[in-house]
């Protein structure tokens, strides 16, 4: 977005002062929207207060914008300035501000109390860690029970990571608001910046046209799609009887049939006609009889699974659920792999993958991998210092040659070439019971049963952590992981209703 600004200042398509002038109108518009009977009240009612902290940047420069118009309405507005302003389009709205108000010496707590106070310290260009007098303030705020609004990003967050840049400790609880522009920043979905930014409006400032003809190669880590929901005529289209989709998991020895079984019935939901759990044949009997629609296979080694996968009505395998860390497990994934079939790996088959050198190097473009930040560091140990998840799951991606799906409430989904992907489950996607034992088997069988059907890897991570997510926001708190895929036929049958 700063490059997008640049080039259409330079070019005269627009100047730096009506782009702030278009910025501090989004944030003002946005504060009365979220809190209209703030926006309300008159002057005998209690009056409408704000307190504006203004940074020496173009952040800040949008903060005296937003100082102005709001007095403008009517309000009686306060602003705090961190340093003098430095940029010429700040100074210039900062003596447009002079002509209506002063700048406050010191910050003073009786100010706050029960106002909106508005963030314009640090926007999207940090590039150093704030220091204690920047959050201190809005740490005041928070404590004097005003309602905090962040212009473009909460100052002390990195908007291309969402990492907290911050001196001597940080908030405790974000933004109650944050306005942005043009287009919503990786800090308001990576967390923890995407769980500090509180609401999210993202502001049309006129630079739309030159956003969607961005043209950036796929080595821009910083620069991915949000994942959307999955097109309803696709996602409800199934195969034929005679020619079903056919996912089959590995499963571990007894007492260790749970998580595979939890993956094959996803699997089913999602729309693989057939689903086979394989387990060795002293587990045949326990699987047995727990299972219905699941088919079961006994399959003692390695050469039984390769026996197995002659069959090239296998369409898809999910490896990992439950399945153990022994030699006999090893050599099932080296033969799963060696098939070359469309796979996911998930829980013990990346622990093997991890310790084993030979059997990483058998990973192929067809795989998706799906760990969670323990098991990425495992994998992927030399990427710790990575800028931001993105970054780090977009360089392993490439590195090991398959596609990738970062777990967490900030879903990172990258391949080895093309746009990385994030979802995000936070403010209005969030569902914060998706965090019980078992969630993530559900999520492999979905991708399994996805790629089972002939989607594309990355394509099939993405669905699948869509449906994911809003199979437990639709069923909400009290959530177990089997009642996923129970709750998943809800949610086809509107997403095809919407297609």
């Amino acid at each position: 977005m700063r490059g997008i600004e640049r080039a259409a200042i330079e070019s005269g398509e627009m100047s730096g002062l009506a782009l702030m002038e278009r910025a501090g109108e989004g944030v003002v518009e946005a504060i009365i929207r979220r809190w209209p009977e703030v926006a309300g009240q008159s002057e005998g009612q209690g009056a409408r207060r704000a307190v504006v902290l203004c940074g020496p940047g173009n952040n800040g420069g949008d903060g005296y914008v937003v100082a102005r118009l709001l007095a403008g309405r009517g309000w009686q507005v306060a602003l705090w300035a961190l340093a003098p302003p430095v940029s010429p389009d700040a100074i210039a709205n900062a003596g447009r501000w002079a002509s209506l108000g002063a700048v406050q010496a010191e910050l003073d707590p009786a100010l706050l109390a029960g106002g909106v106070v508005v963030d314009a310290m640090f926007g999207t260009g940090l590039v150093r860690d704030v220091a204690p007098p920047v959050w201190g303030a809005l740490a005041m705020a928070q404590e004097a029970g005003a309602r905090l609004v962040a212009v473009d990003i909460l100052s002390g967050l990195c908007a291309d990571s969402g990492r907290v840049r911050a001196e001597g400790g940080y908030l405790n609880r974000g933004a109650d608001l944050t306005v942005t522009f043009q287009a919503p920043k990786l800090g308001h979905a990576l967390l923890p910046g995407g769980a500090m930014s509180g609401a999210l409006e993202v502001v049309d400032i006129g630079l739309g046209a030159r956003l969607s003809a961005l043209c950036h190669g796929p080595d821009e880590a910083a620069i991915a799609t949000a994942v959307a929901p999955p097109g309803g005529a696709r996602a409800m289209a199934g195969g034929h009887k005679c020619e079903p989709a056919h996912a089959v998991v590995l499963s571990g020895g007894g007492g260790r049939g749970g998580a595979a079984w939890r993956a094959a019935r996803a699997a089913l939901r999602v729309g693989a006609g057939l689903a086979t759990l394989c387990c060795p044949p002293s587990a045949l009997i326990e699987n047995a009889a727990r299972l219905d629609a699941v088919m079961l296979r006994p399959v003692a080694d390695d050469q039984a699974l390769m026996r197995l996968l002659s069959d090239e009505r296998i369409s898809a395998l999910c490896l990992g659920p439950g399945l153990g860390l022994g030699a006999r497990e090893a050599a099932l994934v080296g033969a799963a792999l060696r098939r070359k079939r469309p796979t996911v790996l998930d829980a013990d088959a990346l622990s093997l993958i991890a310790q084993n050198e030979a059997l990483r190097k058998l990973v192929h473009a067809g795989c998706v991998l799906t760990p969670h930040a323990g098991e990425f560091a495992r994998l992927w140990p030399d990427l710790a210092g990575a800028e931001s998840k993105l970054e780090a799951t977009v360089r392993a991606a490439a590195g090991i040659g398959a596609v990738v799906l970062h777990k967490g409430a900030d879903t990172v989904i990258a391949a080895p070439d093309g746009w990385p992907q994030v979802h995000a489950a936070l403010r209005e996607r969030a569902a914060p019971w998706l965090a019980t034992a078992g969630a993530g088997d559900i999520l492999a069988g979905l991708i399994a049963g996805l790629m089972a059907r002939g989607w594309p890897p990355d394509r099939a991570a993405a669905d699948a952590a869509w449906l994911h997510v809003e199979a437990a926001r639709r069923f909400g708190p009290g959530l177990i992981a089997e009642d996923l895929p129970e709750t998943l036929p809800g949610v086809l049958q509107d997403l095809a209703a919407e297609g």
